[in-house]
């Protein structure tokens, strides 16, 4: 099952609940998506629990838009969200013992049909994600906890 998932890490200087707050704000997602995808969340958008959904405005060469669910959640620990795509996009929070939390991104394609991956999703979300995790490390560690809960792209 682990084939069939492309997954990084890395170390963020804060803790859980303060980088939580920022990956539950789809108004923030266009921060740190280090895809290029990501342009802005819909108006609908607000900070995401147990099956919230929420839209974004993406492109990809052209623009579309996605209709997301939270499909798994346990505050300041876990979120995972799908579209009408079969894959998933999950983060998860570990808090470290020196206060520091490292952060897991998944991109989980287990239910892809397997068109995607010949034409390359997995090469291609590994990247992205090699480039969202330090955007995200940058964004916590310069925000002070005041600037925690501003907004995202009018």
């Amino acid at each position: 099952m682990a084939k069939h998932r492309v997954s990084r890490s890395v170390v963020i200087d804060a803790p859980a609940e303060r980088i939580f707050r920022i990956i539950i704000d789809p108004r923030r997602h266009h921060e740190f998506d280090g895809s290029g995808t990501v342009q802005r969340a819909r108006s609908d958008a607000a900070p995401l629990g147990p099956g919230s959904r929420f839209g974004m405005d993406m492109r990809m060469g052209l623009p579309y838009r996605t209709a997301n669910r939270v499909v798994e959640y346990e505050e300041n620990r876990l979120i995972a969200w799908r579209h009408a795509g079969a894959h998933i996009w999950r983060w998860r929070l570990e808090p470290l013992d020196d206060g520091t939390t490292r952060v897991t991104e998944t991109f989980d394609y287990t239910r892809m049909p397997a068109f995607y991956i010949l034409i390359g999703y997995p090469a291609r979300n590994a990247r992205g994600i090699e480039r969202s995790l330090p955007r995200l490390k940058r964004l916590v560690e310069e925000e002070t906890p005041d600037e925690d809960s501003a907004g995202g792209a009018e």
